[in-house]
């Protein structure tokens, strides 16, 4: 069985075909690079009504086949640019309709994964999908690709992307970038935005343009602008592997053919343990071959879409869709004996202070960022870490005590907390206790809050249950604000790891933590929540 691919969801039109058997037979791209600034939605669709005919032509061709050989044809849905969508959608139901085969619409970030599963031989893996339109953190749980974290304003390739032409490089900037940021190893110090598993890059671009029209070598900006945002992109993915417990990672996406970036996910695979695979380079960027061999998988389990329902879905969200021909790992990350536990900033072990049985939360060095980063992380989150603990405790909030810290090891010494993380226990509890301690996390968030503490990296990982008491851990993230946004985004943070990893249960115990939020908090939060969540996070 055969299917034709289209795939339109920004500058670039594919046409692949694939078989039932996960041989890609063709796969050809035609890009849209505009003389002066970027893509406009509607040039983006002029574009492909141009090329697909012939772009049609070429698969045919390249495959070897005829268009009466075609058995299936699936096109790109979303998410993507809306004229560009549709444009694709009247193609491929034209195809269908003249051809009288069956149709199937398909989620354009799936495609990505599924490219890279089949062209790599990865099972499970923790996948960073990175493109000019998209910047998420994905991993399969409970039926779904669940986003575990991602941009919270623009992706990393748009952003990389507009810097480019602000500074008269044009369009496309990364590889442009790229190939500057080679002659350079001249740090300047760029704002490092990571909010739990979430990220953000517009003060990074703002911050690296005005640093430009300060007049900074523009060697030097890109240097310091990939190694920020790289540094970024590899620290959520890791958090995710360390969350997730995951064995794999999957690297997919325009993006992805940065060679830096590549080399810096590699090192941070090696120190968890897990194997790194990225699809071959023609696979990485937007291409039809993807959007066919999800569509084998697709009509396999699901069948066909009706012609009537294959509208376009401009803001397509990856953990829409079932995922029935995927089964998660039961393969998990072993530890070293040495090690108690290994997180994304931290490795824990058992240790002793002045007879006391304690834990050692050392932030070891990361090789895959540059020194002048590495150093200032690992340092000012230690010190951080321990002053809002401090701070915690003084609101009522449950912290472990410290004993000792050591900014040049950048390690703390704290009390060993006899319990069980949260994410270990939550769905076993009976309901009405897991409705009451999801009410306590509320209250105790509120209590944070109100004293100006922002966690950063609300997990159900970060909670521990010490008998009937909860206690927080974990604030290396954290900061002190006031701020109504950073409130949101701590809950959201707590929100997509419940959706994430509890997903059967994750609305009951949301909808608990609000009640008790709201109990303790001088401000309502529901609605600056919905906010940042409806932001537009695809171009």
């Amino acid at each position: 069985m055969l299917c034709l691919g289209i795939e339109g969801t920004a500058e670039k039109t594919g046409v692949g075909i694939v078989d039932d058997e996960g041989n890609i037979l063709s796969s050809v791209v035609k890009s849209l690079i505009p003389d002066t600034g970027g893509i406009h939605p509607r040039e983006a669709a002029e574009h492909h009504s141009k090329y697909l005919p012939e772009l049609f032509t070429e698969a045919l061709e390249e495959a070897g086949v005829e268009a009466r050989d075609i058995d299936l044809v699936a096109f790109s849905r979303g998410p993507g640019l809306g004229p560009a969508l549709r444009t694709v959608a009247t193609a491929a139901r034209t195809i269908a309709l003249t051809l009288d085969i069956p149709i199937v619409g398909v989620n354009h970030c799936i495609g990505h994964i599924e490219i890279g599963r089949l062209t790599t031989g990865a099972e499970d893996p923790v996948s960073l999908y990175v493109s000019g339109g998209n910047t998420q953190v994905i991993a399969f749980e409970e039926n779904r690709y669940r986003v575990f974290g991602e941009t919270l304003d623009i992706a990393v390739g748009n952003m990389l992307d507009q810097f480019s032409r602000e500074v008269g490089m044009g369009h496309p900037g990364g590889p442009k970038i790229e190939e500057l940021a080679g002659k350079s190893s001249n740090y300047i110090r760029l704002p490092y935005t990571v909010k739990g598993m979430d990220l953000a890059f517009s003060g990074l671009l703002t911050a690296a343009l005005r640093k430009y029209d300060a007049g900074a070598e523009l060697e030097d900006l890109c240097y310091s602008l990939q190694e920020t945002a790289f540094s970024m992109l590899v620290e959520v993915t890791e958090r995710a592997l360390a969350h997730t417990r995951k064995r794999e990672v999957l690297l997919c996406g325009g993006v992805a053919v940065n060679r830096r970036l590549r080399m810096m996910l590699e090192k941070m695979c090696k120190g968890h343990y897990a194997r790194f695979f990225m699809p071959p380079a023609e696979y990485c960027g937007d291409n039809g071959a993807m959007i066919a061999w999800l569509g084998q998988l697709t009509y396999k389990y699901k069948g066909a879409d009706r012609i009537e329902d294959t509208t376009i879905i401009q803001r397509y969200r990856t953990d829409q869709v079932d995922i029935p021909w995927m089964e998660e790992s039961k393969e998990k990350l072993e530890l070293p004996s040495h090690l108690r536990a290994k997180g994304a900033e931290a490795n824990i072990y058992n240790g002793n202070w002045l007879h006391y049985d304690v834990i050692v939360k050392e932030r070891i060095k990361k090789d895959y960022r540059i020194k002048e980063i590495d150093e200032d992380l690992r340092r000012s989150r230690t010190r951080n870490e321990a002053k809002l603990f401090n701070e915690a405790k003084k609101c009522g909030v449950l912290t472990p005590l410290l004993f000792d810290i050591n900014l040049k090891k950048a390690s703390i010494k704290m009390e060993n907390i006899i319990g069980k993380p949260l994410n270990d226990i939550i769905e076993d509890l009976d309901p009405d206790e897991r409705r009451k301690v999801c009410k306590i996390i509320g209250e105790d968030i509120a209590k944070l809050h109100e004293h100006g503490i922002i966690h950063g990296d609300l997990t159900t990982s970060n909670i521990i249950m010490k008998d009937k008491s909860l206690v927080f851990i974990d604030f290396g993230l954290g900061r002190f604000s006031q701020e109504t946004e950073d409130r949101g985004v701590d809950l959201l943070v707590l929100k997509k790891a419940l959706q994430s990893t509890h997903y059967n249960i994750w609305r009951e115990c949301f909808k608990e933590v609000l009640k008790g939020y709201e109990r303790k908090s001088s401000i309502e939060i529901g609605s600056k929540i919905k906010e940042i969540e409806d932001r537009g996070r695809y171009t």
